[in-house]
């Protein structure tokens, strides 16, 4: 049952031995001529306002020698949010749903302000090991836990993301599945209508969790000063 179960997260076609399932993480870059030589729609002004609105939020975490983050981050929220939301239409691969992808967009962000930081701001970087007021006696373990919770980082931000989307696809699938196993119509019509409010749920968890992988780099690179 758990074989069958989490075999929608496994890329199912493939050419010579490389998966074509992850190249559906780069559909949107098809639809980018259109939107941008056609006239200004609904659905273009509607997005053009919300990374407008993400960009000044996001520039309010920041000093004013990191603007040029937001414009990285609004970038990576846009890949995201399109991959989260791609992945709850039918037969199309979630490629967010896997460490593999996550990780790769949160270890390059935390290596380049570990890199970063350390080469230019190294005194501030020591200093951030050791919080204000801390007594002398808990130093040594001030500088163990802050060091731990530092490397960790890239693996929460990576793990938050696809087990948010892991969890909602198994929900839906499981439900999808005891579907046919039902004899009476008032318990299908309840589950449709599950079904359809889970959909809805889901679509909220596409963008937030978006946005919280967005804001979350963000506020790490604010931290390097």
């Amino acid at each position: 049952m758990m074989t069958s179960l989490f075999s929608i997260f496994e890329p199912s076609s493939s050419l010579f031995s490389i998966p074509l399932n992850w190249l559906s993480t780069f559909i949107g870059i098809l639809f980018l001529p259109m939107s941008y030589w056609a006239s200004p729609s609904r659905w273009l002004v509607i997005w053009s306002e919300l990374m407008q609105t993400l960009h000044s939020e996001l520039k309010s975490l920041l000093s004013s020698s990191h603007i040029g983050v937001t414009l990285i981050m609004t970038s990576l929220f846009s890949l995201i949010v399109f991959n989260n939301s791609l992945g709850l239409l039918p037969y199309i691969f979630t490629s967010s749903s896997h460490m593999a992808m996550t990780l790769s967009l949160a270890l390059p962000i935390w290596v380049t302000l570990m890199v970063y930081g350390w080469f230019k701001h190294t005194q501030h970087m020591f200093a951030h090991l050791v919080p204000q007021g801390t007594p002398s006696i808990l130093m040594p373990f001030m500088v163990v836990i802050e060091s731990i919770s530092n490397l960790i980082r890239p693996w929460t931000m990576a793990i938050r993301l696809a087990a948010n989307m892991i969890a909602g696809h198994l929900l839906l699938t499981l439900l999808s599945q005891s579907g046919p196993h039902m004899t009476s119509s008032t318990l299908l019509y309840i589950l449709i209508i599950s079904q359809i409010l889970l959909l809805l749920l889901e679509s909220a968890v596409a963008v937030i969790q978006s946005y919280v992988f967005t804001v979350l780099g963000t506020l790490y690179t604010s931290e390097i000063n």
